[in-house]
């Protein structure tokens, strides 16, 4: 697979990549750790080098059974992981990167990232220039390689860029999510912060797999999502869903194929997409293989446009 820089380091990520957070079970139902580690590697195998974790998911869980899946091939592997917003004091911050440190079993993370801003999440309200201040003493010990934000903000990504080089931003982004468009896209592209999305199969609604009565079992975060929870929401995705079938059938491929390819052909972004297993996880890097036309690329971004020309202007994804 292909690389791309990220944003002014010199690391090269792939542009699908890995998502973790269902590693750490919380939040999840299903998740067999077997199966999730061989997912890893069927991904690994596939080309994805890049993997994304979080000290939030499962406790730091996530972050060992990526350790425990890709360990043998960490020198071939980009490991991205975030410190969350209770932890942004500037002691905190290092602490934090050496638990993380000791779950990924390394010594050195390639991109470290705040994961939400600060006073989000019940957090306590820390000055970003105090959790830059730690970020950038991590960079210059050689613990971490790059500094990311995540969920933040245009307003947020230049106040934190005052402080130290930020190379990557992580918001929710995808065909039925495209908030930053109108807001840290032009930012990002003027001033080459790559764009990491994160939900960018919506939080599997553009696999085509949920019908219109689908209900999820219980403890499932995704049962909250604003997409799925709000009938008339849910309505316009199974309309939008319809007319993006003849376009996938064109190219051989899946909705989320088709979904993932219209993603990482936008200004300067990469996809996070998680999966279950390893028929997920090797179907998933085969979406770098999907080229799109201009003309197709267009006729995506309106479908698209039949579920977000109705949403608020909320970032967040989550009635919580």
């Amino acid at each position: 697979m292909e690389t791309r820089t990220l944003g002014k380091s010199e690391l090269k990520i792939t542009p699908i990549i890995m998502g973790t957070w269902q590693a750490g079970k919380k939040m999840w139902v299903g998740i067999e750790d077997q199966d999730i580690i061989q997912a890893l590697r069927a991904a690994y195998h596939a080309g994805i080098t890049t993997f994304d974790t979080a000290e939030a998911y499962g406790d730091g869980y996530s972050e060992q059974i990526v350790a425990s899946a890709l360990s043998d091939v960490r020198e071939n592997v980009i490991y991205a992981t975030k410190v969350f917003s209770n932890h942004l004091k500037h002691d905190q911050v290092i602490e934090a990167c050496d638990r993380s440190l000791k779950n990924l079993k390394t010594d050195y993370i390639d991109l470290y990232q705040i994961h939400w801003p600060s006073g989000t999440w019940g957090g306590e309200t820390v000055p970003i220039a105090e959790t830059m201040g730690a970020m950038v003493k991590l960079k210059e010990q050689g613990k971490i390689r790059a500094v990311g934000v995540s969920n933040f903000n245009r307003v947020q990504i230049e106040e934190a860029a005052q402080y130290g080089q930020i190379d990557s931003l992580q918001p929710p982004y995808s065909l039925f999510w495209r908030k930053i468009e109108t807001d840290q896209m032009p930012y990002c592209v003027e001033n080459d912060i790559s764009i990491i999305s994160y939900s960018s199969l919506a939080q599997g609604l553009l696999t085509g797999k949920f019908g219109p009565d689908h209900q999820f079992a219980e403890g499932d975060h995704r049962s909250k999502n604003k997409l799925f929870s709000d009938k008339e929401n849910y309505a316009r995705v199974q309309e939008a869903l319809d007319k993006l079938q003849p376009i996938a059938k064109r190219h051989n491929c899946t909705l989320a194929q088709l979904s993932l390819a219209w993603l990482i052909a936008q200004p300067q972004t990469r996809a996070i997409v998680g999966a279950r297993n390893e028929q997920q996880a090797t179907d998933n890097a085969k979406a770098a293989d999907v080229k799109l036309s201009p003309e197709e690329a267009k006729e995506i971004d309106a479908i698209g446009r039949i579920v977000t020309d109705q949403l608020d202007d909320n970032q967040v994804m989550w009635n919580f």
